[in-house]
């Protein structure tokens, strides 16, 4: 079985090779589609086949696709143009008959008023109206999201948002990938949605102790109002779009939009999934 991963050169897409290898997948069955071949040189040493992969470029696209039996299309990062770069890759796997398609979808992406979700949403049901076989991930938090504000909490001894007693079902990026790995090579997943999200739900309360555990510093959290949020954003260098936007996700976290956990992302990838201290403190 052919096995492409698109963005295989980010942060989630190599660590789903690595869980696809370490589940038995030979590396000449392994396509790993990359916009930048050139970062992706580890990939072909291991004998992984790299394809350029652009999702603004559907020749590209079709080129990669062809001959694929499963297909994991990770969800680009490009916000505001999602929609459409995943539909090149939808239309051409659907072309090429692919057989399983695989997508990183956001938490409850067609309920939630979450800001992230429109663009899942849009996906997910141009997947449906393709009528490929498919499976859907909705990956919750990675908790390696909260890098820049552990480093922020070092540095200051505060950890600051808007999110109230919201909770996070956050794992692993290594968590993901491997649901993502199980999946792709394992039967009797198609037609699934998967609500994917760490064993515990946490508060900012304990993501601050958390980083204390981590940083040896005493990390307060200090709920602030939305506007102060906003402020305190733009005063760390944040474009007033971004900053907002940001903030727009911690109103969505109050709201509860991050909290579900079910327990599938353990009972897909057969153990427990990373605590939020152990996932914070990989970050050091």
């Amino acid at each position: 079985m052919t096995i492409l991963v698109t963005g295989a050169t980010g942060a989630l897409g190599r660590l789903v090779v690595d869980g696809l290898l370490d589940r038995g997948a030979a590396p000449t069955d392994i396509i790993a589609g990359a916009r930048d071949t050139a970062k992706a040189a580890d990939l072909t040493d291991r004998g992984v086949r790299v394809v350029r992969l652009d999702y603004d470029d559907p020749a590209t696209v079709r080129a990669a696709v062809e001959g694929v039996d499963a297909l994991l299309l990770i969800s680009s990062s490009e916000v505001g143009h999602r929609i459409a770069q995943h539909r090149s890759v939808i239309d051409a796997a659907r072309n090429a008959g692919v057989s399983k398609f695989v997508y990183t979808s956001a938490p409850r992406a067609t309920t939630t008023d979450l800001v992230l979700a429109p663009e899942h949403k849009a996906t997910e049901e141009a997947i449906v109206a393709s009528g490929l076989p498919s499976v859907i991930l909705r990956n919750n938090w990675y908790t390696e999201n909260y890098a820049s504000d552990l480093e922020a909490a070092r540095a200051t001894g505060v950890l600051a948002a808007s999110t109230g007693a919201g909770r996070v079902a956050s794992a692993s990026r290594r968590d993901f990938a491997d649901a993502a790995a199980v999946v792709l090579l394992d039967d009797g997943h198609l037609g699934s949605v998967y609500e994917l999200g760490g064993d515990t739900a946490w508060d900012y309360t304990e993501l601050a102790a958390a980083m204390t555990e981590v940083t040896r510093r005493t990390v307060e959290f200090r709920d602030v109002s939305l506007d102060d949020r906003v402020t305190g954003l733009k005063a760390a260098g944040l474009d007033p779009g971004t900053a907002g936007f940001v903030a727009a996700i911690d109103t969505g976290i109050r709201n509860g939009a991050l909290a579900g956990t079910d327990g599938s992302l353990s009972r897909l990838i057969g153990r427990p999934t990373t605590p939020l201290v152990d996932g914070l403190r990989a970050l050091v």
